[in-house]
């Protein structure tokens, strides 16, 4: 068996075991108020981590190009609360033009 199936192998027992854990923890546990604020904050934190990391880097260096620029548009036009396909058309057009310019 060579080391890449072990590993697939090793992960599933993992996964599968973080798994089982997760749905044996007592249900008072998962009522408390703070893990009730904590587990709505998780999905956007593991987005932004997601946005940050294809967004800022190129391999294993962090990059300035025109994609920060694209996220920067976004950013403000988030803040100025406009509508979502909006942030996304200004990002579009943000990265493209200065893309296109380099």
């Amino acid at each position: 068996m060579s080391a890449q199936w072990i590993s697939v192998i090793g992960t599933s027992i993992f996964c599968f075991g973080f798994k089982y854990l997760g749905h044996s923890v007592p249900e008072l546990w998962l009522n408390h108020p703070r893990i009730q604020r904590i587990n709505t904050y998780i999905p956007i934190v593991l987005l932004t981590g997601l946005v940050t990391v294809q967004g800022l880097t190129e391999k294993t260096k962090v990059v300035i190009d025109h994609r920060a620029a694209g996220l920067g548009v976004a950013v403000v036009a988030l803040l100025a609360k406009l509508p979502f396909p909006l942030v996304i058309i200004a990002s579009a057009i943000t990265s493209a033009v200065i893309y296109r310019i380099n």
